[in-house]
């Protein structure tokens, strides 16, 4: 009979073993914005509660509704950007045009804003578009960086 057990073997007698050793301390060392994962997933947390904590859901519903999707989306970001940093720190920018929008939703989504609410998008947008220029850039530099 065969021997068809599958035992793992050491891989350090592979021809490729320094290559494959240097191509993933290039992967590892890619990840430049490892500290901005946390944030972002706060901010898109604290997005889609802040209709509760501000306690304006009941006055301003459609805004209330509008907040917790962009949470949820700012969020979903985070969690890509931890995911899959390589593919998903293109969509900075995306977050950067999210963070405006948010600026600008309680005029265009809401009626009738008030200051809080107010304050509270123009902080959420604008540390969404800081958090988002800071991803887009950390990505820049480590695209830019050769893959040798």
């Amino acid at each position: 009979m065969a021997n068809v057990s599958h035992t793992r073997g050491d891989i350090s007698s592979h021809p490729d073993v320094s290559e494959m050793r240097d191509r993933y301390a290039r992967m590892l060392g890619g990840r430049d914005v490892a500290l901005m994962d946390g944030p972002v997933f706060l901010l898109g947390l604290y997005c889609a509660a802040s209709p509760w904590i501000v306690h304006y859901s009941a006055t301003q519903p459609a805004l209330a509704t509008h907040n917790l999707i962009m949470g949820i989306a700012i969020g979903l970001l985070a969690l890509g950007f931890t995911r899959a940093p390589e593919r998903m720190y293109g969509l900075s920018w995306a977050m950067c045009a999210m963070g405006v929008w948010m600026i600008i939703a309680p005029w265009i989504v809401g009626t009738n804003p008030d200051r809080g609410v107010i304050w509270n998008n123009v902080v959420i947008g604008a540390l969404a578009v800081i958090l988002g220029l800071a991803c887009a850039g950390a990505a820049f530099r480590t695209a830019r960086k050769p893959l040798t």
